[in-house]
């Protein structure tokens, strides 16, 4: 019984503080703009307000048998991220704004998905405002090469995707470049957010030119909308490698200089990940390369790569390709583009699990191609799965209600000696063939499953904004049919209220805990419980509903068949 006070305790204690997290959250004034935000500045018709830039990378001697490297790239001014005349490009899937200095992506906007809580606006990924930096950059380094600070004319070509074609190509041609010729080349495809970024370097120069090109991502620290304490997902910096595999960098880490990932290699991506969505530099495989991930000014961020161009001879020309996703986490696409990019949908020490339960739901969505009806479906295939352990979780239980006037007399006898008190307990439950924790074991098997279900429902971009029946008309937000309370922000719906109802017959259906106090915790945990499955997402809400009216269903009809079998001894000695 001790376990069980603990396991109580701890989900008391948990749901508290979740609680509590809640409420100074909605305190706080909402954020002007954030990662999934619309451009303050475009709703107000002005141009956008200047933002620091980092500095050009800071590089370390990349490793043996890779050139040392030339002196240090021209750093930024102090003042403003530079701006020149914005290039609008336009695909099936994005419209994306190009600056001529530096060539940076400074704006992409995904026209297939809509904004977190404005379902009428496009969703905008990178960007660059007044209140939020999320941009691209790339850039050459060495004596008179062009770098993110440089300034490019456009080349003559289409700006938009054509019906028919397969791909769009624009050519940015960089001024004011000493002896050289550089023409940044981006290659858009259809029915992708891959975006092949190449540089065509001529060398006009009389001797040999060994320069090093850089690609990184410049971020500010700020939380997607939509995110919080309740639904944890991580924002920040990500590397993968053979060698060190996935590895997540937070910009705490980076700010404290106590970032530790591999930074050598010849192989894998580096970019930025947020809830949902990614944007990453994928070098080639055989390519040598430095990792890096630095502070800048002003609360940025930088991620990125630094690689070895080979040596161009005079009047020869030499190219260097990295290609750049920025788009949704859609995991069986980004297992093709780069080894370790579906990673990023993170499913934490439960991926074993996870995986294969988000593949049976994505199987059964092709069926009945609806999410909540695929999240019910999969509810009772795991419920299905688990039923010979939850049978004898609830067995357990019913006998504990049979005893369950045994045990008060028992209190009853020994009021006053605990000691007493449990060996007369152990004594029942031997008589009676009762495993105390008989109840409590099966659910603890069943718990990683539940967990890594609960992290497909949360990560999973198949589901934002997917629809279901009704008012629910996205599956990754909140329930909120009944509204918002204003100054708890806290959305109010039917979801989360038959969630807390299904908890309180449950815990009618289950013995009553001996101790007092266990017993008070057991009737308030459905109330506490459904407070903060209000700010859950209503896709997350309906699998435990689901989940509950199944369990509530299997429990009643073990009990019922247990408290019969029970009571027909005492009936035929009557007779």
């Amino acid at each position: 019984m001790d376990t069980r006070k603990l396991v109580l305790f701890f989900i008391f204690a948990f749901s508290i503080l979740m609680l509590a997290d809640a409420w100074t959250k909605a305190q706080r004034p909402p954020a002007d703009v954030s990662a999934s935000g619309a451009r303050a500045d475009d709703a107000k018709g002005t141009a956008p307000a200047a933002v620091p830039v980092p500095n050009a990378p800071a590089i370390a001697v990349p490793q043996a048998g890779v050139p040392a490297t030339p002196a240090a790239s021209p750093t930024t001014p102090t003042g403003a991220l530079p701006g020149g005349e914005r290039i609008k490009i336009e695909t099936d899937l994005v419209k994306i704004e190009i600056d001529t200095v530096g060539g940076d992506l400074r704006r992409v906007e995904l026209l297939k998905h809509k904004q977190t809580y404005a379902y009428d606006r496009n969703f905008v990924l990178l960007d660059e405002t007044a209140q939020h930096t999320y941009v691209a950059q790339s850039g050459l380094i060495g004596p008179g090469l062009p770098t993110h600070l440089t300034r490019y004319r456009l080349l003559p070509g289409p700006l938009k995707l054509e019906d028919g074609k397969s791909e769009l190509v624009v050519r940015l041609e960089a001024l004011d470049v000493e002896g050289v010729k550089v023409v940044k080349r981006l290659t858009f495809k259809r029915d992708s957010y891959l975006i092949d970024v190449v540089y065509e370097v001529t060398n006009t120069r009389a001797e040999a030119l060994s320069p090093f090109a850089y690609f990184q991502v410049v971020r500010d620290r700020s939380v997607p909308v939509g995110d919080s304490w309740f639904v944890p997902t991580y924002t920040g910096v990500s590397v993968y490698t053979d060698e060190g595999k996935y590895q997540k960098v937070s910009f705490d880490e980076i700010e404290k200089k106590k970032a530790k990932f591999v930074t050598q290699s010849d192989n894998g991506w580096v970019g930025m990940v947020q809830h949902y969505f990614v944007t990453a530099w994928l070098p080639g495989p055989k390519q040598q390369r430095e990792y890096f991930a630095k502070p800048l000014a002003n609360g940025l961020f930088a991620a990125g790569a630094v690689m070895p161009v080979p040596a161009i001879a005079p009047g020869a020309t030499s190219t260097i390709q990295v290609p750049l996703y920025s788009g949704p986490q859609e995991q069986e696409k980004l297992g093709e583009i780069a080894p370790g990019l579906d990673l990023t949908v993170d499913y934490g020490l439960f991926t074993i699990f996870a995986s294969p339960l988000f593949w049976v739901m994505k199987w059964l969505y092709a069926l009945v191609h609806n999410w909540g009806v695929a999240i019910i479906l999969l509810t009772v295939l795991i419920k299905l799965a688990f039923f010979p352990l939850s049978a004898a979780s609830y067995r357990s239980m019913a006998k504990m209600r049979v005893v369950a006037p045994k045990l008060q007399r028992i209190k009853e006898q020994y009021p006053d000696d605990r000691q007493k008190l449990q060996q007369a307990m152990m004594e029942l439950y031997k008589t009676e063939k009762i495993n105390p924790l008989g109840g409590c074991l099966p659910i603890v098997v069943q718990i990683p499953v539940f967990i890594a279900l609960y992290w497909v429902l949360l990560g999973s971009v198949e589901l934002r904004h997917a629809p279901f029946f009704g008012w629910i008309i996205d599956l990754s937000a909140p329930d909120t049919l009944f509204g918002t309370i204003p100054f708890l922000n806290m959305p109010i719906g039917l979801l989360p209220m038959l969630m807390a109802a299904s908890m309180v017959v449950q815990m009618r259906l289950s013995p009553e805990p001996p101790d007092p106090i266990q017993a008070r915790i057991m009737k308030v945990m459905p109330f506490i419980f459904g407070l903060f499955f209000f700010y859950f997402p209503a896709g997350l809400v309906l699998y435990w509903v689901v989940n509950n009216v199944l369990s509530i269903a299997q429990q009643w009809y073990i009990t019922r068949q247990i408290e019969t079998d029970a009571a027909k001894p005492a009936n035929a000695g009557k007779r």
